[in-house]
């Protein structure tokens, strides 16, 4: 199981270059077709941009640049948006439907917005329908899906991240399974000798490691971070929980504390 058809966000930040070499690592991997996606929009009553043409030369450049030595199938798409007021994150979305994985940039806040959103990554998550590689903004990432820590709680969201996450899973030589639990939290019932999710894994010749991690009072994003760090993990994977509120379909707060304060790529899947 690979992914056979990726699709990588390009605009002109300085993360884009890590963002692009990440997605031609997995491209060489997995043997797949990478197409780089640069979109313009055109804002409601928005001046005439005359750095425009500029930036779209640098995009391109970049993406042949660093792929054209890569030994992989490459397409680049630089899609001007007819529709007035749609962003970039419509845009992305229409393209994602059509792929395996998805990679986008985490935001930074610190810094002006002006490449893309600053809620693209949760709202590529939400809308594209397929698994979302998000990128940290800061660092570089030698490796990525050696070692995979997942995070898992039984139900539809995690269950949809697993499956999601099955071609690096397959490729892993290490995977750590962990649960955080709460104080309170509700023992789920016997499965009646159907087996762990570990079991469930193993049936697809991928060994896993099972921990169970008692939070306390501590957030869990602080502790899947940290244990990710002290065990070398270079990948998470996490499903999404997402609520609506006022007709609008949302992450909750602690997923929010994911994307602001992510220090490795993590797999996301809604």
């Amino acid at each position: 199981m690979e992914f056979k058809d990726i699709l990588v966000h390009i605009d002109n930040s300085q993360q884009c270059v890590t963002r692009l070499d990440l997605a031609i690592k997995l491209a060489r991997q997995h043997q797949a077709h990478l197409t780089g996606f640069y979109a313009i929009t055109h804002p409601h009553y928005a001046q005439i941009n005359v750095a425009l043409d500029q930036k779209l030369i640098q995009a391109r450049k970049l993406f042949q640049a660093r792929t054209a030595k890569a030994g992989i199938a490459t397409e680049y798409i630089c899609a001007d948006w007819a529709v007035a007021g749609d962003s970039t994150v419509e845009i992305l979305n229409f393209y994602a439907h059509r792929k395996d994985l998805v990679i986008v940039g985490q935001a930074d806040h610190d810094r002006s917005q002006e490449h893309a959103p600053a809620d693209l990554p949760e709202r590529i998550v939400l809308g594209s329908g397929r698994p979302v590689l998000v990128v940290p903004y800061a660092g570089t990432f030698s490796s990525i899906g050696e070692r995979v820590l997942v995070a898992w709680k039984s139900g539809r969201a995690s269950a949809r991240a697993l499956h999601d996450a099955m071609p690096f899973l397959s490729k892993a030589k290490e995977v750590v399974l962990v649960t955080v639990t709460y104080p309170g939290d509700q023992k789920l019932p016997d499965t009646g000798g159907d087996g762990t999710i570990g079991i469930h894994l193993e049936r697809h010749n991928i060994r896993v490691r099972e921990e169970i991690l008692e939070a306390g009072d501590v957030p869990v994003d602080n502790i899947l971070m940290n244990y990710a760090w002290e065990q070398g993990c270079d990948l998470l994977v996490m499903g999404i929980y997402a609520h609506s509120q006022r007709g609008s379909v949302m992450v909750g707060p602690v997923t929010k504390k994911f994307f602001k304060r992510m220090t490795l790529p993590i797999l996301m899947s809604h």
